[in-house]
């Protein structure tokens, strides 16, 4: 997913009033005024939370005449898992090797005496 996409989708999510628009199009398309009953703004706030949804691409929008119907589009959510996973194995795995390069250097105790050394020069200068 290019930046741009990605930067668009979490900002989208980072709402909290959008993020219950969404689990409620998790549910199934709705109207916008279905969408806005159980929050305590106004149907143009929500209007307006709806086209930051829809320039996302997190949300499609259908018009049947003045009715608008609305359901989730779940591609760009589907692509920022993705990514949270790649920086989620990529920051596992690092972990995972400075903690066997500190295991390493504690089981050898020259290493170990050498660093607290150093360690207390630093801490005396």
């Amino acid at each position: 997913m290019p930046a741009p996409d990605l930067d668009l989708t979490f900002a989208a999510l980072a709402d909290p009033i959008r993020r219950g628009l969404i689990a409620h199009l998790a549910k199934g398309p709705a109207t916008a005024g279905e969408l806005a009953a159980p929050h305590s703004v106004t149907l143009p706030a929500i209007s307006r939370h709806l086209r930051v949804l829809e320039r996302a691409g997190l949300i499609r929008r259908r018009r049947s005449g003045r009715h608008h119907r609305f359901r989730l589009d779940f591609k760009p959510i589907d692509e920022g898992r993705a990514w949270i996973e790649r920086q989620r194995r990529f920051w596992d795995e690092a972990l995972d090797s400075l903690e066997a390069y500190l295991t390493e250097d504690q089981d050898q105790p020259d290493r170990g005496e050498r660093h607290e050394r150093h360690r207390q020069r630093r801490h005396n200068s």
